[in-house]
């Protein structure tokens, strides 16, 4: 029988291309998204249902007609500047509306999670790659928002026996090696993104905040994860789930720092594009290096990249920027 998952989120950036990877490996999806970020258009899979995890009533509705094995949360506020301006809004919505969808699953007797968690519920790095062992002391609201969630699935996993994968993404990337689906954020406020843009003229130039970070060219390094490789982590998260492994929690990053210079080098390589660059200081609170130890995923969940290369990021990006950019 067909595995049937409720993807929450599954419009957005992350969550339509598992629902795409869902549908091809035979799964029955339905995602639940009231489209304040996502798009219809992108869920290429299974069913769309337009609601809002606020809503309890329509939550129980959906949970007695689903039937679901196990549900993915993708649906999240994700700004961390604005999360500092509007805590209450990202409270709300990370924290209680979680909440909301727990107690809902736990009503139905759902009993699998898989859970779109952070870096930033780290904070300030002590040491790079960051492992899972390092200390979660977030900084700012979105990051305390998700680190609230994960001691909220450790007491349910205590109090009820919910089973749930939290994967802590460093910083997704990439787009649909097939060109059907990339990122669509409005506001865009990730760099890969954003050099892009300025590759394709949608915006003017591309701004670097600080050249003087202790690194080799002075710009900050994170770890970019593509967005296939991503997913992949995600469905061997259910499989394991599946397997009755239980709870666990997994840092996701190709372990490969790059520099935002080598971000803006490569991208200007892949699009023959000048990409003009404005420098500015550096931003509060921008450590000069976010790298993952994903080493755990790869030898618990058996998961492999397959996409670790900053090149084929950037080009599976690109092939859905000028896409994008053709349209408008």
């Amino acid at each position: 029988m067909a595995l049937k998952v409720l993807v929450v989120g599954g419009a957005g950036y992350i969550g339509s291309h598992m629902v795409k990877r869902l549908g091809q490996l035979g799964c029955t999806v339905t995602t639940l998204d009231n489209l304040s970020a996502g798009h219809r258009d992108a869920v290429l899979s299974g069913e769309l249902v337009q609601g809002d995890l606020a809503d309890r009533p329509m939550l129980d509705a959906l949970f007695a007609r689903g039937r679901f094995d196990v549900v993915m949360h993708f649906a999240s506020f994700i700004q961390v500047g604005e999360s500092v301006k509007e805590p209450a809004k990202y409270y709300d919505n990370n924290v209680t509306n979680t909440l909301i969808l727990l107690d809902a699953m736990r009503a139905a007797g759902v009993q699998r999670f898989i859970f779109s968690s952070t870096a930033a519920t780290f904070g300030e790095p002590q040491y790079v790659p960051i492992d899972e062992a390092h200390p979660q002391q977030p900084i700012n609201p979105y990051g305390r928002t998700k680190f609230m969630v994960e001691q909220v699935l450790r007491d349910y996993e205590v109090a009820y026996g919910l089973q749930s994968v939290v994967l802590r993404y460093f910083n997704a990337a990439g787009a649909d090696p097939e060109g059907q689906l990339g990122e669509r954020h409005e506001p865009e406020t990730h760099l890969i993104p954003l050099v892009l843009q300025a590759a394709s003229g949608r915006r003017p130039h591309i701004h670097v905040f600080g050249r003087d970070y202790d690194t080799p060219d002075g710009t900050c390094i994170r770890d970019y994860i593509h967005i296939q490789d991503l997913c992949e982590a995600h469905w061997l998260a259910i499989q394991s789930l599946l397997a009755g492994k239980g709870s666990q929690a997994y840092n996701l990053g190709n372990g490969s720092g790059f520099s935002v210079q080598e971000v803006i080098d490569t991208a200007r390589a892949i699009t023959g594009q000048a990409i003009p660059v404005v420098d500015g200081p550096r931003r509060a609170g921008d450590p000069a290096r976010l790298v993952a130890d994903a080493s755990q995923a790869r030898e618990r969940l058996g998961w492999q990249p397959q996409y670790a290369d900053l090149a084929t990021i950037v080009r599976h990006a690109w092939q859905w920027e000028q896409k994008v950019a053709a349209q408008r």
